[in-house]
């Protein structure tokens, strides 16, 4: 169906979490939903892959070694990245790991192309995961009380659905690009309970969801979404306090000032043709509390 018509239907529903559920809905189309529902019920395949991570980029190749290799040794098993028109090294940077069979590469051409690369991950890999997680280039995920992330999904097997709270870092006064890791360049990170840090990104069980509703949530296909406690969600996440004890999403969203006017130039994978702001450097340049070595 027409996004622009899912909307409008999908605003007569006054409960927020039940409008986006049926948002997600009718943007998948009701007959593609019916199929979709038959046939999940016939097929009984074995996934390949315990954890696959779903991400689509645009020139963002100097950053992609060390995002898959700590997710890697947090129990990830394969990624599925869409490449939106990168003219760096991205492919050659990913080369090593496209011949291992860790990373399955596809170019993704286009404007506002982030959805509909969730739409055909889904439609392609389905069946070959048991779980995957929709983030960026700029977000970690981060195991607070298990080894992997797996041992933290085992909690989730009766749900559709886990959705993981942001916390967000700073640049730590950082002016320029660095070679350095990440992780070990930015230690500053905001308050836990700011506002910010109510946004999620999820993971998903691909036989039990449509489609993704935006970057965030998921169009359900039955149950009920999860958050990082394992309590069912009723409210949209703007609502809810942030959760980063059990489980969180280091979201690294400006890094450096240099890196942050590189990606003012390069656009977002998202779709925006205008550039992102200086007031969005702003917004997320949080350096309230020092991480701990």
């Amino acid at each position: 169906m027409n996004k622009v018509l899912a909307e409008i239907i999908a605003g007569v529903i006054p409960h927020k979490m039940t409008r986006n559920r049926w948002r997600g809905i009718l943007r998948y189309g009701i007959f593609n939903a019916i199929r979709l529902k038959r046939e999940i019920s016939r097929n009984h395949t074995i996934p390949k892959f315990q954890l696959a991570i779903c991400a689509i980029a645009k020139n963002e190749g100097p950053y992609f070694k060390e995002w898959i290799e700590w997710h890697l040794a947090h129990g990830v098993d394969q990624f599925f990245i869409y490449d939106n028109e990168s003219t760096d090294d991205t492919k050659d940077i990913l080369e090593p790991y496209i011949k291992q069979g860790i990373v399955n590469y596809k170019p993704w051409p286009g404007y506002r192309m982030q959805l509909a690369a969730y739409d055909d991950c889904l439609k392609q890999h389905r069946f070959d995961a048991r779980w995957i997680a929709f983030i960026d280039l700029d977000e970690f995920i981060v195991p607070v009380q298990d080894a992997t992330i797996p041992d933290f999904l085992k909690r989730f097997e009766a749900f559709p659905a886990v959705e993981i709270n942001w916390l967000v870092y700073g640049s730590g006064g950082n002016k320029e690009k660095s070679d350095e890791d990440v992780m070990k360049r930015f230690r500053f990170h905001s308050l836990p309970d700011h506002y910010l840090n109510r946004h999620v990104k999820s993971i998903v069980n691909p036989r039990r969801v449509f489609t993704m509703i935006g970057c965030h949530e998921v169009a359900r296909i039955n149950g009920k979404a999860a958050d990082s406690h394992g309590n069912i969600i009723k409210n949209n996440f703007r609502e809810r306090t942030p959760q980063q004890d059990v489980i969180r999403i280091n979201h690294y969203a400006v890094r450096s000032l240099e890196e942050f006017r590189e990606k003012q130039l390069r656009g977002r994978a998202s779709g925006t043709k205008t550039s992102v702001p200086m007031d969005y450097f702003n917004q997320y340049d949080l350096n309230d509390i020092e991480e701990k070595q």
